[in-house]
């Protein structure tokens, strides 16, 4: 029988995260393209971030097919998206945040911010399964701060949680607090770590 989930934060009732997500303002809209394998993984952070932030949403999928609609408004206004993803041709977002172009954004142009949800093996899927987001500029993290979600393991250096990743950006583009966003993050690792065995909480 499955345990009864908060139809909000969508954690176990008893585990419910909703007392601990506050409401955060921003300028730059956020997407999060997700893997489906990604909906329904209990470590997961976009949901949560997405509850959060006031202009935010995810879109569940893999292929073309599956994100058409926003493909056709990136094909449209290419421009107006910006896409954070480690590719071969990315820029430093570090950079784009001091430029002179990224200080001239006026308001109610602000480019939708595009991030790919899932573990790394499942983000690259996305990447080239996608390669209308290879037309878009892309963005990594030079500076971004050690990532604190210890619990769930990746592969990347210095990789973020997508909760992190969302925060880091915008701090970058817009000076956004991201506090807010990782104290929904210790929120749920400590949860997560109050879970788990004695011996195995000493690897955290």
């Amino acid at each position: 029988m499955s345990r009864v989930r908060c139809p909000r934060c969508l954690r176990p009732q008893s585990h419910c995260l909703c007392a601990d997500i506050p409401h955060c303002t921003h300028s730059h809209p956020v997407i999060v393209l997700q893997h489906p394998s990604e909906q329904q993984h209990a470590k997961g952070t976009a949901h949560l971030a997405c509850l959060a932030l006031g202009n935010a949403q995810i879109m569940v999928g893999e292929t073309e097919e599956d994100f058409a609609e926003l493909k056709q408004q990136v094909e449209l206004n290419p421009d107006q998206f910006l896409l954070i993803y480690p590719s071969e041709t990315s820029q430093a977002i570090e950079h784009r945040a001091t430029s002179k172009n990224a200080a001239s954004v006026v308001a109610d142009s602000f480019p939708t911010i595009l991030l790919l949800d899932g573990t790394w093996r499942k983000a690259k899927k996305l990447w080239h399964l996608n390669p209308w987001l290879q037309d878009l500029e892309q963005f990594h993290f030079d500076r971004a701060p050690h990532g604190q979600y210890k619990i769930r393991k990746t592969s990347i250096d210095k990789g973020l949680s997508t909760i992190e990743a969302i925060g880091y950006a915008l701090n970058q583009l817009e000076m956004f607090d991201p506090t807010p966003l990782v104290g929904i993050l210790r929120a749920l690792a400590n949860q997560q770590l109050s879970a788990m065995p004695a011996a195995i909480k000493k690897r955290y």
